[in-house]
């Protein structure tokens, strides 16, 4: 399964420019680990602390998320204003290319609804299926 996502993960991105599209920063919000957190309110020359009163929130599962959506660091032309530094769940989004897919497949079907790369990713997977 792992090697089906990576090669797929590839193919769409060579012909996808996240930038035409910013659905994951519109819709979604990171999960921010300490570690985050501390990088990016050094990036913004803040405390960890007033970094996450301005930005951020605990959710249901105790988890630093976003207090808002769109992401308030998603320019207008779809760029992230703290790319440098953003979170390590928006590097490794939308998760495609990561191993052990399976454990992660609920996660990968419902990132296919707010990403159209995944829905491709998943489509080019079936379409190869199908062919064997």
């Amino acid at each position: 399964m792992d090697l089906l996502f990576s090669q797929a993960h590839e193919e769409v991105f060579e012909c996808t420019d996240c930038m035409d599209c910013g659905n994951c920063c519109r819709t979604t919000g990171p999960m921010y680990t300490q570690k985050d957190i501390e990088r990016v309110a050094n990036h913004l020359k803040m405390k960890p602390g007033a970094f996450i009163e301005k930005y951020l929130r605990l959710d249901e599962d105790n988890f630093f998320v976003l207090q808002v959506v769109p992401c308030p660091f998603l320019a207008e032309d779809n760029g992230c204003s703290i790319y440098e530094a953003r979170p390590k769940a928006c590097k490794d989004y939308p998760h495609t290319d990561m191993r052990h897919q399976k454990g992660i497949f609920d996660l990968t079907l419902k990132n296919a609804e707010v990403c159209p790369a995944v829905f491709n990713i998943l489509e080019k997977i079936k379409a190869t299926s199908h062919k064997k």
